[in-house]
């Protein structure tokens, strides 16, 4: 997610006309409040910050207020407000005041591209405003969505008809859902989530669906999100420098995108591949430092320069050093074993040695000479390994270089100290 919120979200939402909260920035004046409070009687203060971070109502970073003193003093507690999310410690900078929606049933709503299934899918649930991931099954319907087709009423009748939403709700949903689709295939999205979607009953008894929460993915190769008008900054996030020296490297041959997951984690994993990066990030869990591909073929100077950055932040932290991946049909083996094992002797050559256990998991064209390159410095440097070839599953692997780690940290690493001196 690179963007969350109304500030920009309802721009998305306008190119759609599809019915967004009204909102006010960290700008508005004591008078542009009050005016918003006599329509609407309550606001809802919600601290920006850059990227899509969730579960800000959880950690009680969102306030209701009722007066303009509530709401100026909601704004200094929360324009800066620091919020945990997964592993890091991100900062807030500014805020929004948005009407408070009044609302007899709040939807869940998102569309997103399904690695699983390789096609778009929808998922929805008339019990919102709560994490989807922790509603039981029977609650909320996941249904894919054909490409050349798209977004049809009848799937979205039929599927509140199944969770038992009342009906009086139904028919505002199915004009105003579909709208979504367009805005997803047409603008670059990879994800797009209104959670909730408030059911407002208006002065005519009308029911209106609005968004009052969006959180939105874009792929930025795609220059389709180009057309909606948003400034280049809602890509911005709160990075570690780690992680913004290595996306620094992307270029349109190989990938370098990582995401640091636990800084206190004790696996380097070079992961290659998207089967091996969902497989290990699940699997090692917080042993994990970060997520990784470097599949696509990566010439020997960006994965020698992707490897240096790492070793340089987590080789002194470490316990296991975790190459992993499928059986590759065009990225060179023998290139990326060679940038990643020269870096490992250069970093060692120019900080000294600490005993790191290898552990390679891989498959691809020059495999054989790629492994006898990684082979010859980690007998140079002294170092132990254990190599599985592309017949060994890549989950089995991982599970060993668990296994490894957990035995390096309470004895191993001692026993191999001992018996090279």
């Amino acid at each position: 997610m690179q963007l969350s919120g109304l500030r920009y979200g309802a721009k998305l939402m306008q190119l759609v006309e599809f019915p967004v909260a009204e909102f006010l920035t960290g700008s508005a004046t004591n008078d542009e409040l009050q005016l918003m409070l006599d329509k609407y009687k309550k606001l809802v203060v919600k601290p920006i910050f850059n990227g899509g971070v969730g579960k800000k109502g959880k950690a009680g970073l969102i306030k209701i207020v009722d007066n303009v003193i509530d709401a100026l003093e909601a704004k200094r507690e929360l324009y800066f407000a620091e919020h945990k999310y997964g592993n890091k410690l991100i900062r807030a900078n500014g805020v929004t005041f948005e009407a408070f929606i009044p609302s007899e049933l709040e939807v869940y709503f998102s569309i997103t591209s399904s690695s699983e299934k390789r096609e778009p899918i929808f998922t929805i649930t008339p019990f919102g405003g709560v994490d989807i991931e922790s509603l039981p099954a029977e609650k909320k319907i996941t249904v894919p969505i054909e490409p050349f087709i798209g977004l049809k009423s009848f799937s979205i009748t039929n599927s509140l008809c199944d969770l038992g939403c009342p009906e009086e709700f139904i028919s505002p949903l199915v004009q105003n859902l579909p709208k979504l689709w367009t805005l997803f295939n047409d603008y670059g999205l990879t994800t797009l989530e209104l959670n909730p979607i408030r059911m407002f009953k208006d002065s005519r008894g009308r029911i209106i669906p609005i968004a009052c929460d969006i959180k939105a993915g874009f792929d930025q190769d795609n220059p389709a999100w180009k057309r909606i008008g948003l400034p280049p900054t809602i890509f911005q996030s709160d990075i570690s420098q780690f992680e913004s020296e290595i996306n620094q490297l992307r270029t349109y041959q190989g990938q370098s995108d990582v995401l640091e997951l636990n800084p206190h984690g004790t696996i380097i994993p070079f992961m290659f591949g998207g089967g091996a990066n969902s497989a290990a990030t699940e699997t090692l869990g917080s042993k994990a430092i970060f997520s990784s591909d470097f599949g696509g073929n990566p010439p020997y100077e960006k994965m020698y320069e992707i490897s240096r950055i790492v070793f340089k932040y987590w080789y002194n932290e470490a316990n296991v050093l975790l190459i992993i991946g499928g059986k590759a049909n065009n990225t060179d083996i023998y290139v990326t074993f060679k940038g990643i094992f020269d870096a490992l002797r250069d970093h060692v050559a120019a900080h000294g040695k600490k005993p790191i256990y290898t552990v390679i998991g891989r498959g691809g064209p020059n495999l054989i000479k790629g492994l006898f390159y990684g082979k010859d410095i980690l007998d140079t440097l002294k170092l132990p390994y254990r190599v599985f070839g592309y017949d060994t599953s890549i989950i089995s692997t991982i599970e060993y270089a668990k296994k490894i780690e957990q035995w390096w940290a309470d004895t191993g690493k001692e026993e191999f100290i001992k018996k090279i001196g």
